[in-house]
């Protein structure tokens, strides 16, 4: 059996699909994925880490672009559904799984084309362009949010929550380099960065830090500010491990007392899933202001406190962090509230119905053919 998953770019896209090519794996060690994506999207970097197999297309970003870069992403699709056409003979795909993203579209045609089985995944509580745009060609839509249903035909929507990676939900493991004296502050912008995440924290650490002597900081910076946030830790003489990218994010996550982050659908449902009270900074320039939806669905629940970026100062960050970490009842009860929002049997519903679609039953981790060929 082999699975194409399009997805990339963002974390926010990547990861979940990741977490469903574990699942299928999990189900049947023999499955065979295959990841579609960008040149320009962090894929590459990940999934050689992870251990997939990713291919590149042709596909062109069009949401917030100006004419130029507009024309050229249309002229991009029928050369990317040239190349998803070819791929998907080439290695005899069963199943064509969307995520969002620039190469969803192309591939979800072409596996149309082709009648393929194909379905989308929208992890955000406001779906994304292109799988609005694609969401006709699909069979089902595995949604996170309820919220997103209205966007898509009923009769293929299903409520499933966001796939997360197993690796969320083991316990601790008590390794020195993950275990942490004193109250533990996880900071990360995204898979990215955040600019002005880095900035405001950094302006205001040097008061957390006297305020909190027993503060432990964990700094995800990206990858374009990490020499700058490094440096500033150094010369403000702050111990913090600053990292440009956290590729074991569950074992540090784990670890974390706070988390100030960004609001990407992956990230609440990742916090969740650990049980992990939040700051959230939503991302001001995020298609249809999901990650400010995101955010407020997590703050309603209780389990995080929302700053928007129009309000982020280093004096008021500061002050949320002490705030939540010198009220431990504060924080236990955001920790709870956290926690009894989290879905963590996303990925298995994804897995089992995607099979029922190909007419795949398992048996003891064997896959077999219920019907037909």
């Amino acid at each position: 059996m082999t699975i194409v998953i399009a997805a990339g770019g963002t974390g926010g896209h990547l990861y979940p699909a990741v977490a469903l090519a574990r699942e299928f794996l999990r189900r049947d060690s023999s499955t065979n994925i295959l990841f579609v994506g960008t040149a320009r999207g962090i894929e590459s970097r990940v999934l050689a880490h992870e251990g997939f197999e990713l291919v590149f297309i042709t596909a062109k970003p069009v949401m917030g672009k100006g004419l130029l870069d507009i024309i050229k992403g249309v002229v991009s699709v029928p050369i990317g559904i040239r190349q998803s056409l070819d791929i998907l003979k080439r290695r005899k795909a069963d199943l064509v799984i969307g995520v969002g993203g620039y190469t969803s579209p192309t591939m979800l045609v072409a596996a149309a084309l082709k009648g393929i089985a194909r379905v989308i995944l929208e992890p955000n509580a406001h779906p994304g362009l292109a799988n609005k745009v694609v969401a006709p060609f699909a069979q089902k839509i595995f949604l996170a949010f309820e919220s997103a249903g209205t966007f898509f035909d009923r009769r293929k929507v299903r409520i499933v929550g966001t796939p997360i990676r197993q690796e969320f939900l083991a316990p601790p493991t008590g390794d020195a380099s993950t275990k942490h004296e004193g109250r533990h502050v996880l900071i990360f912008g995204g898979s990215q960065g955040a600019k002005a995440i880095n900035s405001a924290v950094l302006e205001g650490v040097s008061m957390l830090s006297q305020r909190l002597p027993d503060l432990n900081i964990t700094h995800q910076t990206g990858e374009g500010d990490f020499e700058r946030v490094k440096d500033a830790y150094r010369a403000l003489g702050i111990q913090a491990k600053v990292v440009p990218f956290l590729y074991d994010m569950p074992a540090v996550l784990r670890t974390a007392d706070l988390v100030v982050a960004r609001a990407g659908a992956m990230t609440i449902a990742e916090l969740t899933a650990c049980g992990k009270a939040a700051i959230l900074i939503p991302l001001p320039t995020a298609i249809y202001d999901h990650q400010m939806k995101n955010a407020r669905a997590m703050e309603a629940a209780g389990g995080a406190i929302v700053l928007p970026q129009t309000d982020l100062t280093r004096a008021k960050l500061s002050d949320m962090i002490e705030a939540v970490l010198s009220d431990p009842q504060r924080l236990e009860k955001m920790q709870q509230k956290s926690f009894e929002m989290r879905r963590i049997d996303a990925g298995e519903m994804i897995v089992g119905e995607c099979c029922a679609l190909m007419g795949v039953t398992y048996d003891i981790n064997q896959s077999t053919r219920a019907t037909g060929g």
